[in-house]
């Protein structure tokens, strides 16, 4: 019987597996937790490892896949923070709050390059939101946020596969 169900889990997430990556970088973009670096780092080394060169077209597709469904759930987040009501950033008391405001106001939507941070990261697109920044610019430079991050993991797989 384990043996069953073993091969049926793995014959699922074979042919699923993009499906599954998608899923799992969009909710760990979001405040639900997720585990899409481990995802991520598993896909890749099984593609590595049948892999003929290192940017094969099933890698290619992972890497989008991974980037684009952690950017729309950091997008969602930021969202979230356009819902929530404006507020005078000069009454805010809390130090934190005023770093990461002061932050915002000297480095704009640049600042969200970050946004794939642990926890972190959710709270800037958050406040982004909030601060109602441009949407445009706030998706282009959490995009790029996300692609270095995911590049980076691509980057280990790649490079413990050359060993």
């Amino acid at each position: 019987m384990w043996d069953f169900s073993t091969a049926l889990l793995e014959n699922f997430l074979g042919q699923h597996s993009l499906y599954f990556m998608f899923a799992s970088a969009f909710f760990s973009a979001t405040v639900l937790p997720g585990n899409s670096e481990i995802v991520f780092l598993a896909l890749a080394a099984k593609i590595q490892l049948t892999a003929t060169h290192y940017f094969s077209t099933p890698m290619l597709e992972l890497l989008a896949v991974a980037t684009i469904g952690n950017t729309l759930g950091s997008f969602t987040s930021y969202w979230l923070g356009k819902w929530l009501p404006s507020l005078e950033i000069q009454q805010q008391q809390n130090a934190k709050v005023r770093w990461v405001l002061s932050k915002f106001s000297r480095y704009g939507t640049f600042f969200l390059l970050f946004s794939w941070l642990p926890i972190v990261g959710d709270l800037l697109c958050a406040v982004a939101g909030w601060l109602r920044l441009n949407s445009w610019r706030c998706l282009f430079y959490i995009l790029i946020g996300k692609a270095l991050r995911y590049l980076f993991l691509l980057s280990l797989v790649i490079g413990y596969t050359f060993l």
